[in-house]
């Protein structure tokens, strides 16, 4: 059996032997044909993996392996940039032969671009990351130089005149979108202000004085430097800009952040503004602005502060936004007063409650749409004006004295009227969440670049601090004639709703930081120089009678030592016959 079992096996052996013989050929076959088809490595490609493998054997670094392996690394990414475009398509409106600037965009994007000019890269520091959004806007700075000059933190810059003129800049903005604080990333900054101070300084203007400019971010360009007006095409993450050089040099020129003045404060700084307004040519058409909706509670204050804006000599209109709340009567006794009054639907905060008294505040940004005028300067009607503020005209969209942290006060701003920006900030109203509830918190989330101006033009009446020194220095600029202040904004109550004989923030505990009986004289003072007609638009309602005399109940059980709810009542406007409705 055994014998018989090795004859059969080698019978077979010849038969196993062709087979594999079969399959050895087609192996061949197989290999010579996929060797035909596949695509053949370059030269360059080769010596680069050679070297690669020599110098990862060798422990080297050899400048070409690391080129190799960076080419390799990076491919993905190209292919990824392609995918999402990385030239837009109405690039190729814009002409051949163009000199491109390019600024934060990586250098293996000019192969994509060389195709449509000549493309420079621009070079520059990128700012530290240890500087801090409240470096640049303090909460507080010293505006009277009593101790030091205020300075602002170097944001580092190109050499800009290593570089020539530039028919286009193209830029890559960053945008940390929805990180907590992405809108104030300083890098962020950094960037747009390199473009706006390159687009000044090598920019080539049109004979409308604009010059064309490209973004490249999901978020949009900071409307602070980059007015929606002059955006002319968007595709995708794309934006193209053609600038206005005018109003981007004047506000390059101003400092980086609040933390210096954009306004001189003393006298000789603001002779030299007046002087070049003068010398402008032909006034644009500017106006002071307030706004008055769902209740009567701020007539009285409006037409003060017509008056007093009169009072200062301006020649420039005063607008009065009026809703349905504001009556007939009201409304022509407004007019008496010295303002032009323009209708408006109030626009409701969506995310107040129903009934509470900041639910429609978001009708202020109704302000932005007198396009009529190239600027507005907005004033809140419980503010009284002193000195003449037209210089104010001279600063651009956003000016306004700071208030805490790194905010801006929106009782006094100016502001630049334009469609395009309303409907931005109609559109942000359902998505920006503002601090406080109002129309002051939502704008600073929106417009996060601002210019300071001097507490003087807009003294808030409080005393934070708590302090007899803040009181004597506070109360002095309030009463000083001539006036020091250009104007004073009454928080807490507002005098109209006290009696004249002191003010009735001393009877309210969480108002009394509000209280000071000087800054109430005076704004009785400019209310007894109205006439007697006017004059009667600030009585007391029955209703604010009612509660001032509970408030005086509530002191003096209470005890306050200052005793304020001692004084005897003298005002006539407590008597029914003065009282309104």
């Amino acid at each position: 059996m055994q014998g018989l079992s090795v004859r059969k096996m080698l019978k077979t052996m010849p038969s196993k032997a062709l087979i594999t013989i079969i399959n050895f050929v087609f192996l061949i076959v197989f290999l010579l044909v996929y060797a035909t088809i596949l695509p053949h490595p370059s030269s360059d490609y080769l010596e680069n993996a050679s070297s690669l493998v020599r110098c990862s054997l060798g422990e080297c670094h050899h400048k070409k392996a690391e080129k190799s392996l960076k080419m390799v690394l990076e491919e993905p990414q190209e292919n990824q940039h392609r995918e999402k475009n990385v030239v837009p398509s109405f690039f190729g409106e814009m002409g051949k032969g163009t000199r491109i600037g390019m600024v934060n965009m990586e250098e293996g994007l000019g192969r994509e671009w060389n195709t449509h000019g000549e493309t420079t890269r621009v070079h520059f520091q990128r700012v530290s990351q240890s500087l801090n959004w409240t470096d640049l806007f303090p909460e507080w700075i010293d505006e009277e130089e009593e101790n030091d000059v205020p300075s602002c933190p170097e944001i580092p810059m190109p050499e800009f005149a290593e570089y020539g003129c530039m028919d286009i800049i193209v830029a890559k903005l960053p945008c940390r979108y929805p990180e907590k604080g992405w809108n104030r990333d300083v890098f962020r900054l950094q960037v747009h202000l390199i473009v706006a101070n390159l687009a000044t300084k090598n920019g080539k203007k049109d004979w409308r004085g604009k010059t064309r400019l490209v973004f490249w971010s999901k978020c949009r360009p900071m409307m602070e430097l980059f007015s929606c007006d002059n955006l002319v095409k968007r595709e995708g993450e794309w934006w193209y800009y053609e600038a206005d050089m005018n109003k981007l040099q004047h506000k390059v020129s101003l400092p980086v952040g609040s933390c210096k003045l954009a306004m001189p404060l003393w006298e000789q700084g603001r002779k030299e503004l007046l002087k070049s307004e003068k010398n402008g040519g032909k006034m644009k058409r500017e106006a002071y602005a307030t706004v008055l909706h769902s209740s009567e509670a701020y007539v009285c204050g409006a037409i003060t502060l017509a008056q007093t804006l009169l009072q200062t000599g301006t020649k420039r209109h005063l607008i009065l936004l009026a809703d349905k709340s504001i009556s007939v009567p009201k409304c022509r006794a407004l007019s008496e007063a010295g303002w032009k009054i323009r209708m408006i639907t109030r626009i409701r905060n969506p995310r107040a409650e129903k009934g509470s008294y900041n639910e429609y505040n978001y009708s202020k940004l109704r302000l932005w749409q007198l396009t009529d005028y190239h600027k507005i300067i907005f004033i809140d009607s419980d503010i009284i004006v002193l000195r003449n503020l037209d210089i104010l005209f001279r600063y651009p969209q956003i000016s306004a004295t700071g208030n805490d942290q790194s905010i801006f006060n929106s009782g006094i701003m100016v502001i630049e009227p334009s469609n395009c920006t309303f409907g931005e900030l109609m559109r942000l109203r359902d998505v920006i969440v503002s601090y406080n509830g109002g129309d002051q918190g939502f704008l600073n989330e929106v417009l996060v670049w601002w210019h300071r101006l001097p507490r003087r033009v807009n003294l808030l009446k409080n005393f934070w601090a708590n302090t007899s020194a803040e009181a004597r220095e506070k109360n002095a600029l309030f009463g000083a004639e001539p006036a020091e202040v250009y104007a004073i904004h009454y928080l807490g109550w507002k005098p109209w709703h006290c009696f004249r004989d002191y003010d009735c923030n001393w009877d309210t505990l969480e108002q009394r930081v509000y209280a000071s009986d000087v800054a109430h004289r005076r704004w009785w003072k400019v209310h007894d120089a109205m006439e007697e007609g006017l004059q009667r638009l600030c009585g007391l309602t029955k209703r604010r009678r009612t509660e001032l005399k509970w408030e005086r109940r509530k002191a003096r059980s209470m005890g306050f030592s200052d005793g304020h709810w001692k004084i005897n009542i003298t005002d006539p406007r407590r008597f029914n016959s003065l009282l309104i409705h």
